[in-house]
């Protein structure tokens, strides 16, 4: 057991991991404390860090999976132990660590007799395998062992559709939850109205993730969600009191790209995020991991500036300039080698 403080404080607010422990290379446990809180807080920050934890955090995983020789998902093989259904839900058991966006090609090439684990697989430089040792399949006779497999960066767990499965590719269920199982307890003290709180989350991950990294992840996505919030302005919402009664203003987002055509400083960019113009996941991922998250946001970088981030190609970076001048009639920034 490893037991480890790391302390960080929000104002008066404190937390620490108070311990830390690897069971396994697939099982890592982290115990985190919070406080103090008011009364009532420890649970509202409790079940949302739960929620995000469980739901939030992209994982890395295999989901199908080809080979020409095999005829039916449920199938079997002369010279390989399990059954084909069998392999499939070993490959579903890999657990994988990574930053890729979309999907990447990996692939298996045995000889038997061996045992053929995870370490048999050749994935991207980019992709981590936690488990060497993962088994995948036994060939008991001189045979060899061809398959090719996709991997993907998700969130959640995403069921193989049940009509996709021709021409030898198979999907495989996508557990995308690097966060196995996460809790939260509370304990009391004080009296009356200086009644406080101490949170203790519990931690426990796939080993893809520490239990810390975790926590920071759901951290993020949480503070993400309840940015547009934090940009709002007054004269963005006009309550009107009618009759003691107050009631918010028809207002569509149509509406405010309508209005900005027509003139440009009606609605501030900042008000604006670049969720709201249909960019494909990969590419609205990629600008939120590199903290662009209003128009205005965009329109501070060139499209040098984008071409620096991380997994961007210039077909993306066309992709934006083309939905701004589609949606907002605005160009972004270029330099003169590209486009």
């Amino acid at each position: 057991m490893v037991r480890e403080e790391v302390a960080g404080s929000t104002r008066t607010l404190q937390w620490r991991c108070v311990e830390s422990r690897v069971d396994s290379k697939r099982l890592y446990y982290g115990r985190f404390v919070l406080s103090p809180l008011m009364k009532g807080q420890a649970d509202t920050i409790g079940i949302a860090m739960r929620r995000a934890l469980l739901g939030e955090i992209e994982g890395t995983c295999i989901t199908r999976a080809n080979s020409e020789k095999v005829p039916h998902e449920y199938s079997t093989i002369i010279g390989i132990e399990e059954s084909v259904h069998e392999i499939l839900l070993n490959l579903k058991e890999i657990v994988l660590r990574s930053n890729i966006y979309g999907v990447r090609d990996a692939s298996i090439c045995a000889r038997g007799p061996k045992y053929v684990t995870a370490q048999d697989i050749i994935s991207p430089p980019s992709v981590e395998i936690v488990d060497t040792t993962q088994h995948i399949a036994n060939l008991t006779e001189p045979i060899d062992l061809c398959i090719g497999l996709q991997i993907r960066r998700d969130r959640g767990y995403r069921t193989k559709p049940t009509t996709n499965s021709q021409n030898g590719s198979y999907p495989i269920d996508a557990v995308s939850m690097p966060v196995r199982n996460a809790n939260h307890s509370i304990h009391s003290y004080g009296n009356g109205n200086e009644k406080q709180e101490i949170l203790f989350l519990e931690i426990w991950t796939n080993g893809s993730l520490t239990p810390k990294e975790a926590l920071y992840e759901a951290s993020r996505n949480l503070i993400d969600l309840f940015i547009p919030f934090l940009h709002a302005e007054e004269e963005d919402i006009n309550f009107k009191e009618n009759k003691n009664r107050f009631t918010l203003p028809i207002f569509t987002f149509q509406d405010r790209l309508t209005n900005l055509k027509k003139n440009k400083k009606e609605i501030p960019l900042k008000c604006i995020f670049i969720d709201q113009s249909e960019l494909p996941s990969r590419t609205y991922n990629c600008l939120k991991r590199s903290n662009i998250h209003t128009l205005l946001d965009l329109l501070n970088k060139s499209q040098e500036d984008l071409m620096r981030i991380e997994y961007f190609r210039i077909e993306d970076v066309k992709e934006i300039s083309d939905t701004l001048q589609k949606h907002f009639a605005i160009d972004l920034p270029k330099n003169q080698f590209l486009f």
